[in-house]
């Protein structure tokens, strides 16, 4: 019995926590870009071939700042820039619940590179938000593989690269992530 409150404190104090942490990111345009900036030199830094990867992506989103936790019950929330062609268009968050065997908090940057028109195209719908399902594939590149990220065939549209990660998460779960277009203030 005691275990099973323990379990019901500390769920609730990584909820509380969670809940915390998302009303202490409405980071401003200027934020978002400086932290993009710099996210993307570590990721030319860390990944080779990556710059010229993302020259010649139709378009890619940078969240430089995800955070993520999770006892049985998780989360993740970041912020980060639409670019095409190397210039901004747009600002989005990313959300995502989860539920299941997971315990952890971590932290990363993340870079969804789309290679197509029509990638590009369902990821900025009309309605402004993107929700990732059976039907749509992001598949997360592994770039250890000792060639570089821009000569590698990855099979899809949709190629995630996710790096800078510090913490630890483990999980076996069923996750939700949903993207959506944000305003922040300048």
């Amino acid at each position: 019995m005691k275990s099973i409150q323990i379990v019901k404190n500390l769920t609730t104090l990584l909820l509380a926590m969670m809940a915390l942490s998302v009303l202490s990111f409405a980071d401003s345009a200027k934020e978002i870009e400086s932290d993009a900036n710099k996210a993307l030199q570590k990721f030319y830094h860390e990944v080779p071939g990556g710059k010229k990867f993302l020259n010649q992506a139709k378009g890619y989103v940078i969240f430089p700042d995800i955070n993520e936790a999770g006892f049985f019950f998780g989360g993740k929330y970041g912020e980060g820039v639409l670019r095409i062609q190397g210039k901004t268009k747009s600002y989005h968050s990313i959300t995502a619940a989860s539920v299941g065997m997971q315990m952890g908090l971590q932290n990363y940057s993340l870079i969804i590179a789309f290679t197509s028109d029509k990638a590009l195209k369902d990821f900025i719908l009309d309605d402004n938000d993107w929700e990732t399902d059976m039907q749509t594939k992001i598949i997360m590149a592994d770039w250890t593989t000792g060639k570089d990220a821009d000569e590698i065939d990855y099979g899809t549209s949709m190629i995630g690269f996710a790096f800078d990660n510090t913490g630890m998460m483990g999980k076996f779960s069923m996750e939700g992530t949903k993207f959506e277009e944000i305003n922040p203030d300048d």
